[in-house]
């Protein structure tokens, strides 16, 4: 009698786990939810001052917290509900690494490798398309990151978890564009098991690539499982500075016609329209190649400094960034700037969790 009473109680036990961890992830924004991940992605990131305006998660577990790694990244895994997983990604720092991960911004393919060290050598696809391309500073932070959350998932998923949320602000926001990218790329690949459910929000989030990025990235994704949260007056998401050149365009556009017309003409006219034609696409492309100078050349000189065995990779020829997936924007009134006034000094005003927490719950 002992035995079958303990029998149905392991039954009881393992059918109501299994019915709580098969609960599925639903697409489309969820207020509360957003509101439950601000909570814990303040944890990490936002200062002591800042966060005693932020509750502590309700449904929401701290279950590891990785060390710093590769520019001053962390990342933080919590269950929620017994039945998924967070995966969140912190913000930027004060260090100086971590802002060079913003600052590396020189764009490289979105298939590829890149070396971070003669024992390292991160392989990815986060996009098919072969003019499709990345920030390169969060590529970086990327390889590191996921390096890390692939085992932790593996072991989730033996525990029966089979959801997973991805989570970042700010930089944050920027790295989980390229992580949920990165792990649909495994999942294709027979690395990461197939049914697993990703599921991002992206909060205040810079740009993480150019329009073929964003094309791709949106397609498997376009069904209600990414979205990039931004308050309408954050400078953030308008970053990193965008350059369109003519070689932006798809392979059928005007611009193969009109340079075919330029070279059918006469000798003299020939010269006069490459001249006109060279004063309109010249400065784009030049910009485009001091960028490249400066948010690739430069700033992989300095993250030598922090990883000496690192190998700039070759860039894309490219610095059309553009903002990727569903867009939640969250709009300020005349109250909000009386809360969060734009007289202020700090730079971060419209930037930190505070006031995306006023605006979504307003």
């Amino acid at each position: 009698m002992k035995f079958l009473k303990l029998l149905a109680i392991c039954f009881f036990a393992l059918f109501y786990t299994s019915y709580s961890i098969s609960q599925n992830l639903s697409p489309g924004f969820n207020k509360e939810e957003y509101k439950e991940l601000i909570y814990v992605a303040a944890r990490s990131t936002e200062s002591a001052e800042k966060l005693k305006m932020i509750p502590q998660p309700e449904h929401f577990k701290l279950i590891y917290q990785s060390k710093p790694i590769g520019l001053d990244n962390l990342w933080e895994l919590w269950i929620k509900d017994n039945s998924t997983a967070v995966l969140c990604t912190r913000g930027s720092t004060e260090k100086s690494e971590s802002w060079l991960a913003n600052f590396y911004a020189a764009m490289s393919p979105a298939k590829g490798e890149i070396k971070i060290s003669n024992n390292y050598t991160f392989e990815y696809e986060l996009s098919p398309d072969k003019n499709a391309a990345v920030h390169t500073g969060y590529l970086i932070s990327t390889a590191f990151i996921s390096k890390e959350m692939v085992p932790k998932i593996d072991s989730c998923y033996t525990a029966g978890i089979k959801n997973f949320i991805i989570m970042g602000h700010s930089q944050g926001g920027g790295i989980s564009y390229l992580l949920m990218a990165h792990f649909y790329s495994l999942q294709k690949k027979g690395v990461l098991p197939a049914d697993i459910r990703f599921k991002t929000y992206c909060s205040a989030a810079p740009k993480p690539g150019n329009l073929y990025f964003a094309y791709s990235y949106e397609k498997i994704t376009q069904e209600g499982w990414v979205y990039n949260v931004v308050n309408a007056v954050d400078w953030v998401p308008q970053t990193p500075f965008t350059v369109q050149i003519l070689n932006d365009l798809p392979k059928v556009s005007p611009v193969s016609v009109i340079e075919e017309t330029i070279k059918s003409q006469p000798f003299f006219k020939k010269i006069l329209l490459e001249m006109v034609y060279g004063r309109f696409t010249n400065p784009s492309q030049k910009k485009v190649k001091r960028y490249q100078q400066l948010l690739g050349d430069e700033m992989a000189k300095k993250i030598k400094k922090y990883l000496p065995e690192f190998k700039a990779p070759d860039y894309f020829n490219s610095s059309d960034y553009v903002r990727t997936g569903n867009t939640i924007v969250l709009y300020p009134d005349e109250a909000y700037y009386e809360k969060f006034s734009n007289d202020s000094k700090d730079l971060m005003i419209h930037h930190s969790f505070p006031p995306y927490l006023y605006l979504l719950l307003e």
